[in-house]
């Protein structure tokens, strides 16, 4: 160990040496590909005209040319069994990359190979670009790590809002082609993500930084060799491992919200390490406290008792304070070393990132069926992240070891008035003090060779995550009056999930690992790709919740004045030693679960180029899926899954023109219940005033998917398409709410159901209108989706038909891009809408709940200064503030109208988002 320490910390202090020579040179780098497919070509040599300078292409097909000193240059690429290709009019800047990307023609006889083909920089970029975009396997849409480096978007999130056919909820959500997160699936540097939320599948795509980002592509249709749980697309992320050159770079951010920043902030009690991240374990129930079997088999002492209580965290005071400003702070470093002759590169990238916002939402009115509701929340979120990858390519080979951390602070404080017609209480004032922990780790070690002198390739990988959501003390305090007059008391007489405090902890381990062949073969004197793999992932969760009271003994005198006392005393040292509690739990073993699930996979793929125009892209996914739950209620049934799904797809692509393609797919994919969905726990949710339980009877989803798409290129970095698409769903996985008790019950059930729809997206510059100033570095760029979904129910619910939850009619997403002075000004207009769409399907009582339309409009602004080292970035996020409204269309006329007797589930504003941020690289 101390060996390899010593290696990197030479390699690290040899880089940082070569920093004073590296700002006086300059380098070209970038990637060979094949014109037609795009393939990668390894050992493609790039030569320096006039000089012996000259390198090949690793692995990956890059190439890095580096030392070289400022001024124009022509480099001349070749490759086997292609036409060489001569490149001009290569501009060097010192301490600067020019990044160029080449694509080689295959030669069909030994006198084309010959010959030499000549172009210029921008005409070899041009022709590269246009060979990536038109000669994706798949139907799938992207953003590059150059775009991504022009704007001003912070994170992965923001960045996936400029995607096509994307949509981002609360900033972090994805949603692709109208469909909520449950039918989306996310690899990472490709390896799958796990769900970030204790009670849904999705992942936060807010804590992986952008400026970290290689690339992002959403796969929209399957092949073989990607996992098959999705049905609105994949959304595959690549982190940058061995950087081009040196960089050390640090950022700082600070945001105004018009309803939140320097107002009133209420909240518990706060501890330093809060604002760091980690509770330091204030709030835990501490080592000895006693065991469910001692406090329900009422084995404590009366002195046991009160010891136990005290152990507690019983500082219920409501603390007052002004928000501050939003922070965000971002260091990044990225070092690269050249080794020995053959100049083997070992680079790593690491950084470090903090946000901290306190954030109001006053005024959430809940109006409907018996509630009639007033909340005022605060949320206080720290969020700490910190990416280690270190990557080392030598000959054909390439090794990668990525790591990613993060954790999240969220705590949340609630306080609620008004009346529950389903109760004798007059009025009620409602305390909820919430606070969320959670953790992601995740590790990736990955290989990749060449096999052979035919560009065969092997391509493994081996990856670790852990994940932790712990809610240490969610404490409910609910007071109520009887009449007008009454005086508020507490509700502390009998133990219920409404009022109790919650102590839960769920960890999960998952393991993977992956492994890929890829062969070139000739089928119809064209070069076809043969493609094989096997692949394993290992889930095994843990989960663990405790509900525990404090209920008042109505024998002690002081009763009857101690449930008057306000909040900040009512559980007061004076009272709990007096012995006036007594400690309690609701033991229910089914709020315990073990789970563990393996998947295994195989696949076979040919990408077949059957003619010059017509390529095929088919094969055969198979996988095995096996789980198991088990509750510790031993009267719990337990949950098994045992399937195996052989999942075909095919995607035919045909060259219309050279800028033209026209494609068909179909494909076979599925999403599976979650764990949660599964398990018969019991969490009550306050905010939405119902239940949330699993259902252990829950069959997997398979999806049946058709999709057609026209496709043209006006330029490099430009489209226009057309695309149409059918989705059938065999139980499909959606939430219900079960509303004909007293207290709703929202669970999951399996639904058939189906969707269609069409896609237009057009990303187009403005030089068509006059080549010059203005209209040259302007892009628009918009995306519209429209879809119809439908699932068919029984009776008793009210809704015998209605569309999918979650899934938007129509989404708009529309921009505007503007660079000046440049490329030192950067102008970015985003608007974005979606149609109405369920939140919860309905019951037995009640409609489905619906979410209101809204228009989001965003600004971000970018000014490069410090001779473009440094970047001041200007964002303003959803500047019309409109409502966010959900409620019960009881009328059926499909719009939100108060006048015809709709009911309101919630309705909040979150506020204008206004921010500025300055970043600098060395």
């Amino acid at each position: 160990m101390k060996k390899l320490l010593s290696v990197l910390f030479a390699l690290l202090t040899t880089a940082a040496s070569g920093d004073l020579f590296a700002q006086s040179t300059g380098k070209i780098a970038g990637k060979i590909i094949d014109q037609k497919t795009s393939e990668t070509l390894i050992g493609a040599t790039v030569m320096v005209d006039g000089t012996t300078k000259g390198v090949a292409t690793n692995v990956d097909g890059q190439y890095t040319l580096s030392g070289l000193a400022p001024g124009k240059y022509s480099i001349t690429v070749k490759y086997m069994g292609y036409q060489s290709k001569s490149i001009s009019d290569i501009s060097v800047k010192a301490g600067d990359v020019t990044n160029l990307n080449v694509a080689l023609s295959e030669s069909t006889s030994q006198a084309l190979s010959e010959v030499v083909i000549k172009a210029t920089y921008r005409q070899a970029s041009v022709a590269s670009l246009y060979a990536i975009q038109k000669n994706s396997v798949s139907i799938s849409d992207g953003i590059s790590s150059e775009i991504i480096r022009r704007s001003p978007d912070r994170t992965t999130g923001d960045v996936l809002k400029r995607v096509s056919g994307t949509t981002i909820q609360d900033n972090k959500f994805v949603i692709v082609r109208g469909l909520n997160d449950r039918y989306n699936n996310a690899l990472l540097d490709g390896t799958p993500l796990p769900s970030t939320e204790p009670n849904r599948k999705a992942f936060s795509f807010d804590i992986i930084p952008s400026s970290l980002i290689d690339n992002i592509t959403i796969v929209k249709t399957a092949t073989p060799d990607i996992p098959a749980d999705f049905a609105g697309g994949t959304v595959q992320i690549f982190t940058k491992d061995i950087p081009d050159q040196n960089f050390l770079s640090f950022g700082a951010g600070y945001s105004y919200n018009t309803q939140s920043t320097f107002k009133n902030f209420q909240s518990g009690y706060r501890n330093t390490s809060d604002y760091f991240g980690f509770d330091g374990g204030a709030r835990k129930l501490l080592p000895g406290f006693p065991t469910t079997e001692q406090i329900v088999g009422k084995q404590l002492t009366p002195t046991q008792n009160i010891q136990s209580i005290n152990s507690l965290n019983n500082n219920f005071n409501v603390y007052h304070k002004n928000a501050f400003l939003g922070q965000s702070y971002q260091f990044a470093l990225g070092r690269v070393s050249e080794i020995g002759e053959n100049k083997n590169r070992f680079g790593t990238t690491i950084a470090l990132t903090y946000r901290n916002s306190e954030l109001t939402t006053p005024d959430i009115i809940r109006d409907y069926d018996f509630y009639n509701f007033r909340d005022n929340q605060y949320r206080f979120s720290t969020n700490v992240g910190a990416l280690a990858n270190f990557g080392y390519s030598f000959g054909n080979s390439k090794i990668n070891f990525k790591n990613l951390y993060n954790r999240t602070f969220d705590d949340l404080f609630t306080y609620r008035t008004g009346t529950n017609n389903n109760s004798n209480a007059f009025d009620n004032r409602f305390y909820a003090f919430d606070l969320l922990q959670k953790s992601l780790l995740k590790s990736t070690l990955e290989g990749d060779h060449q096999i052979g002198s035919k560009n065969a390739k092997l391509n493994w990988n081996l990856g670790y995550s852990n994940i932790i959501n712990d809610q240490p003390d969610q404490r409910k305090i609910n007071y109520t009056k009887a009449t007008e007059d009454g005086d508020f008391i507490a509700s502390v007489f009998n133990p219920s999930k409404e009022n109790t405090r919650l102590f839960s902890y769920l960890k999960e381990d998952i393991y993977s690992a992956k492994v890929d062949y890829k062969m070139p073969v000739k089928i119809f004197n064209q070069t076809s790709n043969f493609k094989a793999g096997l692949s394993t992932q290992y889930r095994d969760r843990k989960f663990d919740a405790r509900f525990i009271a404090l209920t008042i003994d109505q024998s002690n005198p002081a009763w009857l004045e101690v449930i008057k006392r306000p909040i900040g005393t009512l559980f007061g040292k004076n009272a709990v030693n007096s012995g006036i509690y007594e400690l309690e739990e609701l033991a229910n073993f089914k709020d315990r679960y073990t789970a563990n699930s393996l998947t295994t996979a195989g696949y076979l793929m040919l990408d077949n180029k059957i003619s010059e125009k017509f390529r095929a892209v088919y094969g055969l996914r198979v996988e095995k899926f096996n789980l198991d739950l088990v509750s510790k209620d031993p009267l719990s049934p337990k949950v098994k899954m045992d399937n195996i799904d052989f999942l075909p797809s095919v995607n035919l692509t045909y060259n219309l023109t050279s800028k033209a393609n026209l494609r068909a797919s179909y494909y076979r994919t599925l999403t599976r219940p979650e764990f949660r969905e599964l398990s018969t726990f019991g969490y009550y949710d306050y905010e939405i005033l119902a239940t949330l339980q699993g259902n252990p009877n829950l069959k997997r989803t398979l999806i049946d998917n058709a999709d057609l798409r026209y496709e043209w290129y006006p330029s490099a970095g430009e489209i226009v398409s057309f695309s149409a698409f059918y989705k059938k769903f065999a139980n499909a996985i959606e939430p219900s709410i079960d509303d004909n008790g007293s207290a709703a019950v929202i669970d999951y059930i399996n639904r058939n159901a189906y969707a269609w729809g069409f896609e237009m997206e057009a990303r187009k510059n403005l030089d068509f209108i006059n080549d010059a100033g203005f209209y040259k570095n302007t892009t628009i760029y918009a995306n519209v989706s429209v879809t119809k979904s439908e699932v068919k129910q029984n009776s008793p619910n009210i809704e015998l038909t209605r569309p999918m939850v979650g899934q938007s009619p129509y989404v708009i997403n529309a921009g505007a891009q503007h660079m000046a002075f440049d490329n030192q000004l950067s102008i970015n207009v985003l608007y974005n809408r979606l149609g109405r769409r369920i939140f919860y399907a309905g019951g037995r009582r009640l409609p489905s709940v619906w979410e209101n339309p809204r228009n989001v409009l965003d600004l971000q602004l970018g000014y490069k200064v410090l001779k473009k080292k440094g970047e001041i970035k200007f964002a303003a996020s959803d500047i019309l503030n409109q409502q966010n409204v959900f409620y019960y269309d009881m009328d059926g006329n499909k719009k939100y109208n108060l006048s015809g007797g709709d009911q309101r589930f919630k309705r909040f504003l979150i506020g204008a988002t206004y921010s500025l941020t300055f970043n600098y690289t060395f």
